[in-house]
């Protein structure tokens, strides 16, 4: 993995633009890193992309957007952070031209059709292009990393364990001075892409006490709701005893959890998320250009598996050819070495591994 890290940086210049607490972002766009397969290649891009959904994957998108728009200044392109759940329904809807979500359209979806921007008939091409650990968020005054297995966080985010000094957390944290303090688990109240990872995580690494599937959905009453990744790490920063989770790149000052895997606790790192994802299969029976993953989240090796997989979803064949092509570039450019890079220092995600590249640049290929 050192060396497909090396191979980005070593080929990437573009410097990371982040803007801090939008709600819609917006900017011009311009086709730098990738290898267009039409006439867009030779001229700028004109016109207008809209996209909607997971805000984990709203900084990297900040920064793809701004990176993509020095050679088109005539291309407009939108990204609404709204979340996963809400950004499927809008890319269903039409209401976009394509879709970030961090649970990819699953198969019943897939097969109901139906998706407005999309020629009849079209499947959907789904791209797994942000790869990112979850960082479990903490506020605890003088403690700042902790050391947890996958039981003990299913107890602590199911209501089981209740105090912050609760033997199952003391035993794991040895000469760590915890407090008789109530813990207030934070989850999203929105249908969340990283709700539906963290609680895949506790079903495939804890279930005999997280007994719920994994879901979008909070599955359990309790705790704390709060909307989007903002609102949760909002929630933690402003609460006493608090925890939660939320995309790595949003971690910032608060502590953090090391999850236990065999018998090594390991913090969260793009390259030890990236190994999980590297890893796990492809979804059977979905046709080449939907890169669907079955994320294993009980790995042998000292990997990191509370990762997030963010796609990018669009259309196979668009009703409106013009916006395929678009859509087409700006995929590309995100795939690329350039735009996986950019996305690495603006927003700390893991590139794509080279084998991963040529999966999605084919299936990038048959967008129409």
């Amino acid at each position: 993995m050192n060396s497909v890290l090396s191979r980005y940086k070593r080929l990437a210049s573009i410097g990371a633009v982040a803007i801090a607490g939008t709600i819609l972002l917006s900017s011009c766009a311009a086709n730098e890193g990738g290898t267009p397969t039409d006439e867009a290649s030779a001229e700028t891009l004109s016109g207008t992309l809209v996209g909607a959904g997971s805000s984990a994957v709203g900084a990297a998108q900040e920064t793809w957007i701004a990176e993509f728009q020095s050679a088109n200044p005539d291309l407009t392109i939108t990204y609404d952070p709204s979340g996963s759940g809400a950004g499927r329904e809008t890319f269903l809807g039409g209401g976009s031209d394509f879709a970030g979500t961090d649970r990819a359209f699953n198969d019943e979806e897939v097969a109901a059709g139906g998706f407005a921007s999309c020629a009849p008939d079209s499947g959907v091409v789904q791209l797994p292009l942000y790869i990112s650990p979850i960082a479990v968020i903490f506020n605890l005054e003088g403690i700042e990393t902790l050391d947890l297995d996958a039981a003990s966080l299913a107890g602590i985010f199911s209501g089981a364990i209740t105090s912050w000094d609760a033997p199952e957390i003391a035993a794991q944290n040895d000469g760590v001075e915890l407090p008789a303090l109530p813990i207030t688990a934070v989850h999203r109240s929105d249908d969340s892409g990283t709700t539906e990872n963290f609680t895949d995580y506790l079903n495939q690494a804890a279930p005999e006490i997280w007994t719920a599937e994994a879901d979008g959905v909070w599955p359990f009453e309790g705790g704390e709701a709060a909307q989007g990744t903002s609102g949760v790490v909002d929630a933690v920063t402003n609460g006493t005893g608090t925890i939660g989770y939320a995309d790595a790149s949003r971690a910032g000052d608060l502590g953090t959890v090391s999850v236990l895997v065999g018998d090594e606790y390991v913090p969260f790192s793009p390259e030890a998320a990236a190994a999980v994802v590297d890893a796990s299969p492809f979804i059977d029976g979905r046709p080449d250009f939907d890169l669907s993953l079955e994320l294993d989240r009980t790995p042998d090796t000292a990997s990191y598996p509370v990762v997030l997989v963010a796609y990018l979803v669009g259309c196979e064949t668009y009703l409106d050819e013009a916006q395929g092509q678009l859509v087409k570039s700006y995929f590309t450019y995100m795939a690329s070495a350039e735009g996986q890079a950019a996305a690495q220092e603006g927003a700390g995600s893991a590139p794509i591994s080279d084998a991963l590249f040529e999966r999605v640049t084919a299936a990038i290929d048959v967008i129409k």
